[in-house]
């Protein structure tokens, strides 16, 4: 079984080569220069770690869930932020968890718990560990004794199908891969894609909002619990199933996004959906990014549901491979279990043509497939957006500094809003870093505004990424919330954001959450400094 990479991302067979990474540094030394280190970083080896002592000894009765192997205590230490990666590379596991337990039933977690209460430990839920906001680190302001990674992957089957009512009971634990392959001879799909797709699970999708890949209709995950089960300090809750409900505020909703601190996510009814088997997609030029937007803009409220409607501009165009650095792109897609879309996506062009857009001929017919094959610049942009986190890897091994940060604005104030963000950014990354790339692509479009994605590239200087990185962060933060933005739109706020989310939150729902975490983790030993301070 292949196994994944304690320090970066995904795989370890799947990480940059040296060759690969030569001909990397070739590629940006072309904007960068003599900035990029002389030398590539080499990756930590598992041997030379030196990991603290485990600071807790637990119960016999508990021994056979847990391990303190280096290999496990570092693979749950950190994200897979940029600054986690960077610390990732230099070897400094100093904050690594003292056990890592792998529970397989509720008994088992209500015993961890109890364990974890009386010995002044913190409990951190795992999922898949693909955070980029510190939300699994034992990073702690107070003076818990020891930190337990409970990581759930063995919560990991679908417990039942409905074809009636189109949905499934899954065990939080499950892997995306592994949910849809067993949703497969069911014909049923739950058409939730974000990027750490293939390392990422069910209860950690829930637990962060995570956003999906398609761009318009059903993009969080919100839209596709239909109950859920927790198990807090306090008991088991479990939310009744239903298709949709006024009886006053929803349970589900405040679970949803609570990323830990609440209890644990141990399974879920999920709406599903029928497997595509039309598709149809186009790329559409536009020489000005803001007439991409409004194009965008007109989609998002035409009523047409596109499953993509991915504006990128120039320079991530070129970058990702199908753009040529003059042309801003709009990738439009549409895909039905039970229909052609050649209407749907005649209208859509019809649209972007008014906005000044350009469309190949030939382009944008259906395509009958149940293979489900993305083709042209929409696929080619597919591969290589699941292959980024690898990029970002490798680059930070050739000393730069490679992050990205997201948020989502209304329509009308966009144009001064995305104004703003870049000057701020790049006014620190000149400051800091001599400059920067910095590029903006729409991750999903709503009839009342857009969800903008910035990614960041600029020359790091060795021990300093870290710190560098921090600082352009804090001002691309500062212009998100100044502006009107959100700290986060899909990446969630863990303890990296918790900062702007406390000024981003009203103060007497913070009040309230609090209130809700000490009437169901009375020890504050969940997560603690995730979403609240800590108690």
């Amino acid at each position: 079984m292949a196994q994944r990479n304690f320090w970066g991302w995904g795989l370890e067979a799947a990480a940059f080569s040296d060759q690969q990474l030569e001909e990397l540094r070739a590629l940006f030394a072309m904007r960068f220069g003599d900035a990029l280190a002389a030398r590539a970083i080499s990756p930590p080896r598992l041997q030379d770690l030196a990991l603290p002592a485990s600071r807790l000894q637990p119960p016999a009765s508990l021994e056979g869930l847990l391990s303190r192997t280096p290999y496990e205590r570092a693979a749950h230490t950190y994200g897979k932020a940029f600054r986690d990666i960077v610390r990732g590379l230099q070897g400094d596991f100093s904050v690594a968890p003292d056990w890592v337990a792998y529970p397989e039933s509720e008994y088992d977690l209500v015993a961890l718990m109890d364990w974890a209460a009386g010995a002044g430990a913190a409990v951190i839920p795992y999922g898949g560990g693909t955070t980029v906001t510190g939300g699994i680190e034992p990073r702690f302001e107070g003076g818990w004794k020891a930190a337990i990674s409970v990581d759930m992957s063995r919560f990991n089957r679908v417990l039942e199908v409905d074809p009636i009512s189109r949905a499934a009971h899954v065990q939080a634990g499950v892997y995306g891969p592994a949910l849809e392959e067993a949703l497969k001879p069911h014909g049923y799909s739950l058409r939730h894609y974000p990027q750490s797709f293939e390392f990422s699970t069910l209860g950690g999708w829930i637990a962060t909002r995570s956003g999906g890949h398609f761009a318009t209709r059903y993009t969080h995950i919100d839209d596709f619990v239909e109950s859920l089960q927790l198990l807090t300090p306090q008991g088991k809750i479990e939310t009744r199933r239903l298709p949709g409900s006024g009886a006053g505020p929803s349970p589900d909703k405040l679970f949803i996004g609570s990323e830990g601190i609440l209890g644990f996510i141990t399974s879920a009814w999920m709406r599903l959906q029928d497997r595509p088997q039309f598709r149809a997609s186009a790329t559409v030029r536009f020489t000005d990014f803001l007439a991409a937007a409004e194009a965008a803009r007109l989609l998002a409220q035409s009523g047409l549901y596109p499953s993509n409607c991915r504006v990128i501009d120039a320079q991530e165009a070129l970058n990702n491979g199908i753009g040529d650095g003059r042309s801003n792109l709009l990738l439009l897609g549409f895909e039905s279990a039970d229909h052609e879309l050649d209407a749907w996506m005649r209208r859509a062009l019809e649209i972007c043509r008014e906005c000044g857009g350009q469309v190949a001929e030939g382009s944008g017919k259906t395509v009958r497939t149940l293979q489900g094959e993305r083709k042209g610049a929409a696929g080619t942009w597919r591969d290589t957006f699941l292959r980024a986190p690898y990029l970002r890897d490798a680059l930070t091994r050739l000393g730069m500094v490679v992050e990205t940060f997201e948020t989502a604005i209304t329509w009308e104030r966009f144009p001064s809003f995305h104004d703003a963000v870049v000057r701020a950014v790049q006014k620190a990354a000149a400051e800091v870093c001599g400059g920067c790339l910095l590029t903006c692509r729409f991750t999903h479009v709503y009839p009342d505004g857009p969800a903008p994605y910035y990614t960041v590239i600029a020359p790091g200087q060795p021990g300093s990424q870290i710190s560098q990185w921090d600082e352009i962060k804090a001002a691309a933060s500062e212009a998100l919330i100044t502006h009107g933005g959100t700290i986060t739109h899909h990446h969630s706020v863990g303890r990296d954001h918790r900062p702007w989310y406390d000024r981003q939150r009203p103060d007497l729902y913070a009040e309230s959450l609090r209130a809700v975490k000490t009437t169901l983790d009375p020890a504050g030993m969940l997560n603690p400094g995730v979403l609240l301070p800590e108690q």
